[in-house]
């Protein structure tokens, strides 16, 4: 949070419009979630990560709709978001790397059919946190188990 603050600053000074509005959208999921009823006093990074990509997903569905829609305007802003947002997350891995531990997961599970793709998905979304799409694992797992 302290760095995202800093990041805040530096884009102002910078007047950096794009890099500002992504910005302060990670500030203000972060804010939202540390006051949620229930939630613990200090936010894990697994929770940061799980909120950065919440905003990365909402962000690419409404680029998508806007780029059906030919708002180009509207899909550049969605894109630079996702940009800055990313800046914050972890290095992200390719298909080949997430196939790989895909495979692992499954030999560690004894899988064998779509029927444990549950299973699958769960083992596998706790290796690749943070470091893949959800749905790019699910349709490894898909593909993999078919």
């Amino acid at each position: 949070m302290i760095s995202i603050d800093q990041e805040i600053k530096k884009a102002m000074l910078a007047k950096n419009d794009a890099q500002l509005r992504g910005l302060r959208a990670i500030k203000a999921a972060l804010l939202l979630a540390k006051t949620e009823k229930g939630a613990s006093e200090e936010m894990t990074e697994e929770t940061e990560l799980k909120i950065l990509q919440k905003l990365i997903k909402q962000r690419r569905e409404s680029a998508d709709i806007y780029k059906q829609q030919n708002r180009e305007d509207l899909y550049k802003v969605e894109e630079e978001e996702i940009e800055v947002i990313n800046h914050f997350l972890p290095k992200q891995l390719d298909r080949v790397e997430v196939a790989a531990i895909i495979e692992g997961v499954i030999k560690q599970s004894g899988a064998t059919s779509v029927k444990d793709m549950g299973k699958v998905m769960g083992m596998a979304n706790a290796a690749l946190a943070g470091k893949a799409d959800g749905k790019l694992i699910a349709e490894i797992v898909k593909e993999k188990l078919a």
